[in-house]
């Protein structure tokens, strides 16, 4: 009898940087077709980190198996952690690990980089959206691009 449930697979997403080891894996990660829209391909996010040397990627891993991508820089402007690119592959969604996966980015750039304020920007019609608002990112009017701005802050 198997008595795993997704939240007891949660627990073992780790991140770790994108490496020469690992950025195979990550360009074959594919969403579903309905998320296409709202994701660029992990190839163009791998150049976007290799070439503009601000974003910072990491590899989404269950165990061994890469299975999502995610990337973070901080603006020079207000010291705020951006997030972006979060993507899961589409034979590991709706399981969790979208969520255990920022919030493991969060708790680590916290405790490694001291930060305290994060950001990140999605379609208005993206259904990740509600995600983010569950994990305490509050919409701020901003505009990114075409994109709504949410941010969270973990000073109280």
């Amino acid at each position: 009898m198997n008595t795993e449930t997704p939240e007891s697979h949660v627990s073992s997403v780790i991140l770790h940087p994108v490496s020469s080891e690992n950025w195979r894996a990550v360009a074959r990660l594919k969403v579903s077709d309905t998320q296409q829209e709202y994701v660029a391909e992990p190839c163009y996010y791998l150049a976007l980190c290799h070439y503009d040397r601000l974003w910072q990627p990491l590899a989404i891993c269950l165990g061994e198996q890469v299975i999502g991508f995610m990337m973070w820089a901080i603006d020079k402007a207000d010291g705020c952690c951006w997030l972006g690119g979060i993507l899961i592959d589409q034979a590991y969604q709706r399981k969790g690990f979208g969520r255990q996966a920022i919030q493991n980015v969060i708790a680590m750039l916290g405790s490694k980089h001291g930060f305290q304020h994060f950001a990140l920007s999605y379609a208005p019609t993206n259904p990740a959206r509600h995600l983010y608002h569950t994990l305490g990112f509050i919409e701020t009017g901003e505009q990114e691009d075409d994109e709504v701005v949410a941010r969270l802050s973990l000073e109280r």
